[in-house]
């Protein structure tokens, strides 16, 4: 099968003596002043934090965009110790991790995204992909589902779902989640060979000649390459129609 802001402030602090007259009115203003000073060097640094932290995270997702996955892991870190607060950091983490193959981690990364922002549906979706790849497919479909809800039209999160069912054997849930899929957007490649391999599975060859030959005339050697090796086949691999699909 396959998967698919600036500011700037300055301030002078004075010191001075005080002597005995009126301290008490004396105390109240310096108090206030050391506030307001305390304020205004709190709000620096959040902003400073803030432009570092945004700094930072436009490298990682340029490493993580070049493939640079571990150096971008590093880098996505460094803007979490600053500011642990943006979803598409934590996303982005997960995206590198999934590409590390650190599956676990991933899953803990788009979590912490869904909690600040519980509907953002790239991370529920790669959290379904992360969870696929451990083979947990009955909780990878609840994170599908979860997208989907959010996004209705998102197709890789049909085309995942449908995997994911295959994989628990819900063949026709799977293959109504693959037609939901070419639904939203027909010719998908990866979607008829999906099917194929689900009506490989049933021993169904005519709906897997069907399905395989769609993909292949959409991706000829891609398709041919993998159905030769995909042990989803075995059911139909010593079938004549078959074995001269692959020709």
């Amino acid at each position: 099968m396959v998967i698919w802001r600036s500011l700037i402030a300055s301030s002078l602090i004075s010191l001075m003596i005080i002597g005995c007259s009126d301290p008490a009115n004396y105390s109240s203003e310096n108090a206030k002043k050391v506030v307001q000073e305390s304020n205004v060097n709190q709000l620096i640094t959040e902003v400073q934090d803030s432009q570092k932290a945004e700094n930072l995270l436009i490298q990682a997702n340029g490493l993580l965009d070049a493939r640079r996955y571990q150096e971008a892991l590093v880098f996505y870190n460094r803007v979490i110790a600053i500011k642990n607060d943006s979803a598409e950091t934590w996303v982005n983490r997960g995206n590198a991790l999934i590409a590390l193959q650190q599956y676990p981690e991933a899953v803990e990364s788009y979590d912490k995204a869904i909690a600040i922002r519980p509907n953002k549906d790239e991370a529920w979706y790669n959290r379904g992909n992360a969870l696929t790849a451990l083979q947990h497919y009955e909780e990878a479909v609840k994170s599908y589902d979860e997208a989907i809800a959010i996004d209705k039209n998102k197709h890789e999160a049909w085309t995942n779902r449908g995997i994911a069912l295959t994989k628990l054997q819900r063949y026709k849930e799977a293959l109504a989640s693959y037609n939901q899929a070419t639904t939203i957007r027909p010719n998908l490649h990866q979607v008829y060979y999906n099917k194929a391999c689900n009506y490989a599975l049933q021993n169904n060859l005519e709906l897997t000649i069907e399905n395989l030959k769609k993909a292949i005339e959409l991706v000829p050697k891609k398709y041919r390459e993998l159905a030769k090796n995909d042990r989803d086949f075995d059911k139909v691999r010593n079938e004549k129609r078959f074995q001269e699909l692959l020709q």
